[in-house]
């Protein structure tokens, strides 16, 4: 019977071979596990980096809001150095200089900060609900309706002062947009941007002719109207900012209010109610909002051309579409924005001074046209 030839017993590798084998299946493993991690970091990036510049931005908005009331208190027909404006506002410091600060520039400052703000938002609201973005505080007639309150009382009330303007041009204005409201709802589909941009059309053009037949027929109107229509910080005290902060407040608390509901209206109504957001509620509230804003701005100032159509265009250039940073953002660039131009209209043709609302308006027109010649202002 042949015999088995013996089994070779099983030669033993190397001991280089086996731990060059171990690294070879650990790097192995890492490299399927970090193929198989998610990178936080790489999730985050964009998103990071978009909190990142809105911070940044934001930031930049403060810094120059800062140099914006420091300028207004600090030029015009009479420089005084900004270590004067310091001493006189921190310290009580003496003389004919703090006495110019203290009781004419900083409530002009004030009054700059607060209309700025209050327009700017404003227009922002104004554009998030009617989806135009075109539209500021004029598109509503709410502008409009304040100055026939002015107007009226001027003619018929007797009042004459800055501080009596100030209730008649709020009631203007928010009767003025209950109007339009009242037109643009009874339409077929209600409340719609097209029915609120038609309703305040023609809301606007009734109150320009009556407005109209009121000066025409009284010079002495006439006369003191037009100071005031033509939009002007100058000649405001603390009194006038004492009676319109608490609408201000308020005006923002309700704008701010619905910032998530403006984003998803701008997805179209379908898809904002998709997302449980009450349409009618968004723009009822926004639009009251954007009313006593507007009518805060309107009653304190006057009429301010383009600061509720330029800020919100230019907001969102920065920060985007996100109306939680846009709201914000549009309130620190509106008052740099109204207090730079007072302050140019302060020395451009001395020794007088050139309102506010000239030259907002002579800053917007350019900045309007660059927006379209850009196609920044979608159609």
């Amino acid at each position: 019977m042949p015999a088995h030839a013996p089994t070779p017993a099983p030669t033993p590798s190397s001991p280089s071979s086996a731990t060059s084998a171990a690294p070879k299946s650990a790097d192995a493993e890492n490299a399927n596990s970090d193929r198989a991690a998610p990178n936080p970091n790489a999730a985050k990036g964009p998103r990071g980096a978009l909190v990142a510049r809105r911070v940044a931005w934001t930031v930049g908005g403060v810094v120059a809001v800062l140099i914006a009331v420091l300028l207004s208190l600090a030029v015009g027909a009479r420089a005084v150095a900004p270590s004067a404006v310091l001493d006189a506002l921190l310290h009580g410091a003496r003389g004919d200089d703090a006495e110019v600060i203290r009781e004419l520039r900083l409530p002009r400052t004030l009054i700059g900060l607060m209309v700025g703000a209050a327009l700017a938002l404003a227009g922002t609201a104004l554009q998030g609900i009617t989806r135009n973005p075109i539209a500021d505080p004029g598109i509503l007639g709410i502008s409009q309706g304040a100055s026939v309150g002015v107007v009226l009382a001027i003619a018929f009330a007797g009042v004459h002062t800055l501080t009596g303007y100030v209730w008649y041009a709020f009631a203007g204005a928010g009767i003025a947009s209950v109007a339009v409201y009242a037109i643009a709802s009874r339409g077929r589909g209600g409340a719609t941007p097209v029915t609120l941009a038609l309703g305040g059309a023609a809301i606007n053009a009734l109150l320009v002719s009556v407005t109209t037949a009121v000066l025409t027929t009284d010079a002495a109107t006439m006369d003191e109207y037009r100071f005031w229509q033509v939009g002007s910080l100058a000649g405001r005290n603390a009194e006038v900012a004492g009676q319109v902060w608490p609408f201000l407040l308020v005006g923002t608390v309700l704008v701010v209010s619905v910032a998530r509901g403006l984003d998803a209206l701008a997805l179209g109504e379908d898809m904002a109610r998709g997302l449980g957001q009450n349409v009618a509620a968004v723009r009822i509230l926004g639009g009251l909002g954007a009313t006593v804003l507007t009518g805060v701005g309107v009653a304190a100032a006057g009429p301010i051309a383009f600061v509720g159509l330029a800020v919100p265009h230019l907001a969102r250039a920065l920060v985007g579409s996100d109306h939680r940073w846009l709201l914000p953002m549009a309130a620190l660039i509106g008052p740099v924005m109204l207090l730079v131009s007072d302050v140019v209209g302060r020395i451009v043709f001395p020794p007088g001074e050139v309102p506010a609302g000239v030259m907002t308006a002579l800053i917007g027109v350019p900045f309007l046209v660059t927006l379209v010649r850009r196609k920044a202002v979608p159609a």
